[in-house]
């Protein structure tokens, strides 16, 4: 990790003062607030699922609701959830998707070696907070993509200090709460960490066939929500969903022929991906936007695909700006993130109706300049190993060696 003094990297280590702490935690707090009154069941998808929870708990089928798009385990996940009062749910759930944000951020750091107390830290979490839109839209409507945006960094903490096993059962637990994560069972596969795999495998099948028995329809989610995924054209869903497959049938293009450019260019991603694992630099860096290549693979083709998908990369990718190979040093990485500026209004995008074209080009730019930088090589970026090293080092030069983390 490049920390020079000349070098943009040695303010970013270097400590922050209390006056930055007070300005994160004042932006925080108001997103929290403003939810708390705004929302009702802590946001309209965590709504969803709760609602999917209290059906079950009197008597009837959690997939009667087509936009209950979950695995059987999160019937049970969510239950705790029914049975609280809303009135409660109002206030915990937007805290709790606030401090898990939080925490993946947190992870994501300690991934890369950065200091929990230097400038980067108060800074990308500020700049997600309050620059980067999907990150209070994901806070409004509660969703359950803050479980991957949690779990995805703390699996990569656990596989760079060698802990794959501990690393696959949580991507696990990840997606038997929601299926997000499941194309990260390729990293481990990329790795030949097989008893890893396994679990990544096992835990959400185990887990969701035990709590199917409990459902009054235990074949549901592979009888009503697996056709709706595949096959389903729900006008709600289309006018939020990102990917291509879904924003070019609404500029005329055929369904068949806007499928085809998305299948393909994940494939290339995910080949790509591949690429930026067998390739330069310290381990974290590779992990981190190997993970990245592979996840936006993924939401180029899956369906839905919404623009808060996002953040279960976007902060594995900020807090390895310090690393002089990181992605985020392309002009491409921040180009992308242009349209998803709070406040700016776009002619003929204004309207919330025609945001995925806005989202749809951050999507597909961050993951042409994440596949882009896999082909070319972390140019740059220290040898295996040295990262870790030099993230200390560099911490230590900054502070003068008076300030240890």
């Amino acid at each position: 990790m490049a920390t020079g003094k000349s070098d943009i990297s040695g303010w970013l280590v270097r400590p922050a003062g209390i006056g930055w702490w007070a300005g994160l935690v004042a932006v925080l707090a108001a997103l929290t607030t403003h939810t708390v009154l705004v929302t009702s069941d802590g946001g309209m998808d965590n709504g969803i699922v709760v609602d999917a929870a209290r059906t079950w708990l009197d008597g009837g089928s959690p997939y009667d609701d087509e936009h209950f798009l979950y695995f059987p385990s999160a019937v049970m996940a969510a239950a705790a959830q029914a049975l609280l009062p809303r009135s409660v749910l109002d206030v915990l759930v937007p805290a709790a998707v606030v401090l898990a944000l939080a925490l993946g951020w947190v992870c994501a750091l300690l991934l890369h070696r950065v200091p929990l107390r230097s400038r980067l830290a108060v800074l990308g979490l500020l700049g997600l907070a309050a620059g980067f839109a999907p990150f209070a839209q994901l806070v409004r409507l509660g969703n359950w993509t803050v479980t991957a945006v949690l779990a995805l960094p703390l699996c990569l903490l656990l596989a760079s200090r060698g802990r794959w096993v501990a690393a696959g059962a949580v991507i696990g637990v990840a997606v038997a709460l929601k299926p997000l994560l499941a194309p990260m069972a390729l990293l481990f596969l990329f790795a030949r960490r097989w008893g890893a795999l396994a679990l990544v495998v096992l835990v959400p099948a185990v887990s969701s066939v035990v709590a199917a028995f409990f459902l009054p329809d235990p074949t549901g989610f592979l009888t009503q929500t697996l056709p709706f995924l595949f096959t389903a054209d729900d006008a709600f869903l289309r006018l939020y969903e990102a990917g291509p497959a879904a924003v070019l049938p609404r500029l005329g293009v055929p369904q068949a022929l806007a499928q085809a450019p998305a299948v393909a260019a994940a494939a290339v991603g995910v080949g790509c991906a591949y690429r930026r694992w067998r390739g330069p630099g310290p381990e974290p860096l590779r992990l981190a936007e190997t993970s990245a290549g592979l996840m936006l693979s993924a939401f180029l083709v899956s369906r839905p695909s919404y623009n808060h998908y996002l953040l279960v990369v976007l902060p594995l990718l900020l807090a390895g700006l310090p690393y002089a190979g990181s992605v985020t040093r392309r002009p491409g990485f921040w180009l992308a993130l242009v349209p998803q500026l709070p406040g700016v209004t776009w002619p003929w995008l204004e309207s919330g109706k025609r945001r995925a074209f806005r989202d749809a080009v951050t999507l597909c730019v961050l993951a042409g300049t994440v596949a882009y930088h896999a082909v070319q090589g972390a140019r740059g970026a220290p040898r295996d190993g040295e990262g870790a090293g030099r993230a200390a080092d560099g911490w230590r030069a900054a502070t003068g060696g008076a300030v240890r983390s």
